[in-house]
């Protein structure tokens, strides 16, 4: 075993242990800073805080003797993770900081009751480069805090942001808006701003955390942003269709930003999405934990879209939708600002309850690349490896190279979905969308072109060990399946596999594959199904190995 550093700020760092199983190790470690005890851990990624600027630190991983890992940890222990019974060291130095501003300097006062944004935005419109805005402890009423370059907030423990959802009082963002002389402008060209699922055709409010055009800005601690959303009546759940004033805000919006770091926090009772990155470089999502009620309305919980170097580690999902959902916008947007979402890694995460773990599309009109996923736990969701797609997504949408490996599955219904009828939108339940005769090759037809699935277990399934449909003009380009493991629950109850129209209930049914160009079946194992293993129609080859 070896640690390594995913990132470190000038107060913390987030440390990994490398080869140590799926987000659990086997037994405790206590953490030293330069001999110092920081922390006791299970968790193969840790959030370590307390540390000071502008030092250099050995990080020391030591066993605790007799440590077995926690029962009251979430996320249940790798029964295969390795047991280490000697210390490990890690080198690191801690970034700049060139001053604290604490928040209560500028009058925030932290009752709950006060609204302190302005004086919150004071301390943040304040700071100089490399600074530190402290949030102390304290419940801190805001309507949108707004990040700098090259600032960091840091919500200390104790500390809660929480939203305000009196809607008459929050600003919101204009769509798209466009340049041309005479109309204010100083220029031509366009100007991202709200996005509403993968359209900009109406306004958004703001995010709780909104960052627009920010570089090297870090939000890290131990505290909470809490949307505050609910299902009493005129807040954001009721009626969550209906667009009054404007759409939903989500938790955190960010568009055209460089180098963005989230690390350490909680964020919980999202009115919409959590995260939502779009248009963005360079993003990291670091041992933070997102949660949301299994019913609340579309609270997916990391949503990147037409990002390009995105990476998610050691956090930990419950939410009421997807648990990250991966996209490029609709094609209505305009090729420039729907990019291909691009050179992601997720790994050593943890997610539960929603209805995808790792999800595909829908909207992914630009494509989706290079994605890699690995050594995540997925423990009741409707569906662990998801790929949405319709036709009208258009020539652009190819999902390529994208790569699962080494994962877990326990309780989830159906494992590995590719769906290309996705019966989103208002069309989509027409018969443009939901044929499965084929339909003549356009600018509207989208395309799956390669996926591999490598190493994984799904134990405890309930619909489906597979259910992937190609469409037929358009097949699944080339499928792998290597070292996979697959049982049934013995209590399994019928579900739909996937949301498309003419997909009935099921249960205990093998490996489903339509309309795909090359499937590879390398060590696959099906336990427990009822009727056939593998039912296959309109599979031009398979490769048995």
């Amino acid at each position: 075993m070896q640690l390594e550093a995913v990132v470190v700020g000038a107060r913390f760092a987030v440390i990994e242990m490398r080869d140590a199983g799926i987000w659990r190790t086997a037994n405790r470690w206590r953490v030293l800073a330069n001999g110092e005890e920081v922390a006791r851990t299970d968790r193969v990624v840790t959030y370590l805080d307390g540390l000071e600027p502008d030092c250099e630190y050995v990080i020391r991983y030591e066993p605790i003797d007799g440590g077995v890992a926690a029962d009251d940890e979430p996320g249940s222990p790798d029964p295969e993770a390795p047991v280490c019974t000697e210390p490990v060291e890690l080198a690191i130095a801690t970034a700049h900081e060139s001053f604290t501003l604490n928040v209560r300097d500028f009058g925030a006062i932290g009752d709950g009751v006060h609204d302190d944004t302005q004086s919150i935005m004071a301390a943040i419109m304040a700071a100089p480069k490399d600074a530190r805005v402290l949030v102390p402890a304290g419940d801190w009423r805001i309507k949108n805090v707004f990040l700098k370059s090259d600032v960091t907030l840091e919500i200390a423990e104790g500390a809660t942001l929480k939203a305000r959802i009196d809607r008459e009082s929050l600003a919101y963002l204009p769509v798209t808006q466009q340049g041309a002389p005479g109309d204010g402008y100083q220029g031509t060209g366009q100007l991202p701003l709200g996005t509403w699922e993968g359209e900009s055709v109406i306004p958004m409010f703001c995010g709780v955390i909104t960052g627009i055009g920010v570089e090297n800005a870090t939000v890290c601690g131990r505290g909470t942003i809490d949307g505050c959303a609910s299902w009493d009546e005129g807040n954001w759940w009721p009626n969550h269709k209906d667009i009054r004033i404007a759409a939903r805000p989500h938790m955190v919006f960010l568009t055209d930003c460089d180098r963005t770091t989230f690390a350490g926090v909680t964020v919980r009772n999202s009115p919409s999405w959590n995260f939502h990155p779009t248009l963005c470089r360079d993003f990291t999502l670091a041992c933070v934990t997102i949660e949301s009620p299994k019913v609340s309305p579309n609270t997916d919980g990391f949503d990147p879209e037409s990002c390009d170097g995105v990476r998610v580690v050691g956090t930990h999902f419950s939410v009421g939708d997807d648990c990250i959902a991966i996209k490029s916008g609709k094609i209505s947007m305009p090729r420039s600002l729907r990019p291909a979402c691009r050179n992601i890694l997720i790994e050593q995460c943890y997610m539960h309850d929603g209805h995808g773990s790792v999800v595909l599309g829908s909207e992914a009109s630009g494509g989706i690349e290079d994605l890699t996923v690995r050594d995540c736990l997925f423990e009741r969701t409707d569906r662990g490896l998801r790929i949405k797609s319709r036709r009208g997504r258009g020539k652009d949408s190819v999902y390529r190279n994208i790569r699962f490996e080494h994962i877990r599955m326990d309780e989830v219904l159906t494992p590995f979905v590719v769906n290309s009828f996705y019966f989103c939108d208002p069309d989509g339940r027409t018969d443009y969308v939901q044929s499965r005769e084929p339909l003549p090759v356009d600018d509207r037809t989208p395309k799956v072109e390669s996926l591999e699935f490598r190493d994984i277990e799904a134990l405890n399934c309930h619909a489906a060990a597979t259910w992937i449909t190609g469409l037929p003009e358009s097949k699944v380009g080339r499928l792998e399946f290597h070292n996979i493991h697959v049982t049934f629950s013995p209590n399994a109850e019928p579900s739909e596999p996937a949301m498309a129209c003419y997909v009935e209930p099921m249960a205990r049914q093998g490996i489903i594959a339509q309309n795909v160009g090359t499937l590879v079946l390398d060590d696959v194992r099906v336990e427990g199904q009822d009727g056939d293993e593998l039912q296959l129609t309109n599979v031009d080859r398979v490769v048995r190995q």
